[in-house]
C-alpha cells in the first residue's frame, strides 16, 4: 500500500512532533511528492504570518446599570443573533464565489480550497518503463513504416519517371514526325543534332529529378535517426533516476535496520548486564 502523507501529519513534521520510521517516510514522501512540498511550504508561510502577528489591546465595553427600557423586537438578542449569522453567511458565500472556493470529501479527506484544482502525479515507477523488448518492437515497427513509405515513394517516383518518360517521348515523337515531314528539305547532320540535343535534355531531366528524390530521402532518414537519438536519451535518463531513487531508499532502510539492530544489541547487554550484577550482589 502506497504511503500518502495528510495534512495531520505535515503539521506534526512542521512542529517537530514526528519521530523514528514516521518521521523517515514523510521526508522520503516529500522528495518524490512536489505537491506535498508546496503544501509543506504554505503551511511554513502561515505559521511565518502568525508568529509575526502582533496582539492588540481590548477595551472592555462600558456597562450601564439602571432600568431596563423597553426593547424593539429587532433590538432582541436572537434577533440580533440570526442577523448576525445570516450577515455571516452572505459574506462566505460572496468571498467563495469571487475566490473560487472548492470544497471536496474523498478518501477519507476534506479539501478546502481556492481556484481550479490540479491533478497530482504520480511519481515515476519502474513499470512505467519500457522493456527492452518493448523497444525492440518499436524499433521493428519505426524500421517496417519507414521501409514502407520507402517503397511508396519510390512507387510513387517510378510512376512520376514514367511518365515524365512517356511525355518527352509524346513530345519527341511529334517532333521528329514533323522532321521526317521535312527530311526532304533537312540535312542528316541537322537531324543528328537535333536528336542529340533531345536526348542531352532528357538526361539532364532524369539526373535532375534523381537528385532531389534522393536529397529528400536522406534529409528524412536524418530527421528519423535523431528522433530516435532523443528518444533513448530520454529512455536513459529516465532509467537512471528510478535508479537513484531505488538506491537512496535501499540506502535509507539500511540505516534504518542498522538503528534498529544497534538498539536490540544495546537492549541485550543492558539486560545481561544487569543479570550480572544482580548475581553479583546475590
Amino acid at each position: 500500500m502506497a504511503y500518502k502523507a495528510s495534512e495531520n501529519d505535515l503539521m506534526a513534521y512542521l512542529y517537530g512532533e514526528l519521530e523514528g520510521k514516521e518521521k523517515e517516510m514523510l521526508e522520503q514522501y516529500l522528495l518524490e511528492n512536489a505537491e506535498a512540498r508546496l503544501e509543506l511550504q504554505k503551511l511554513k508561510d502561515v505559521r511565518f504570518l502568525m508568529t509575526h502577528v502582533g496582539d492588540k489591546e481590548v477595551i472592555a465595553p462600558p456597562l450601564f446599570l439602571g432600568d431596563n427600557p423597553q426593547r424593539q423586537f429587532y433590538q432582541a438578542p436572537y434577533f440580533k443573533t440570526i442577523m448576525t449569522i445570516a450577515a455571516s453567511l452572505l459574506v462566505i458565500m460572496v468571498a467563495a464565489k469571487i475566490f473560487d472556493l472548492e470544497v471536496g470529501y474523498s478518501h477519507n479527506e476534506l479539501r478546502i480550497g481556492f481556484g481550479q484544482s490540479r491533478k497530482v502525479t504520480q511519481p515515476l515507477t519502474a513499470e512505467a518503463i519500457l522493456t527492452p523488448g518493448q523497444v525492440q518492437e518499436m524499433i521493428n515497427s519505426s524500421l517496417h513504416q519507414n521501409n514502407t513509405d520507402m517503397q511508396e515513394n519510390w512507387a510513387i517516383s517510378q510512376k512520376q519517371l514514367d511518365s515524365s518518360i512517356s511525355n518527352n517521348l509524346a513530345i519527341s515523337s511529334a517532333k521528329i514526325d514533323h522532321l521526317v515531314r521535312q527530311s526532304s528539305a533537312a540535312s542528316q547532320d541537322q537531324i543528328r543534332q537535333f536528336v542529340s540535343r533531345m536526348q542531352a535534355e532528357n538526361v539532364a531531366l532524369v539526373k535532375n529529378y534523381f537528385q532531389l528524390s534522393a536529397t529528400e530521402q536522406k534529409e528524412y532518414i536524418e530527421g528519423l535517426l535523431v528522433d530516435f537519438a532523443k528518444y533513448l536519451q530520454q529512455e536513459r535518463n529516465d532509467d537512471l533516476q528510478v535508479v537513484q531513487t531505488q538506491l537512496k531508499s535501499l540506502e535509507q532502510n539500511t540505516d534504518v535496520f542498522k538503528q534498529e539492530t544497534e538498539q536490540i544489541l544495546t537492549s541485550i547487554i543492558s539486560s545481561v548486564g544487569n543479570k550480572n550484577s544482580r548475581g553479583a550482589i546475590n
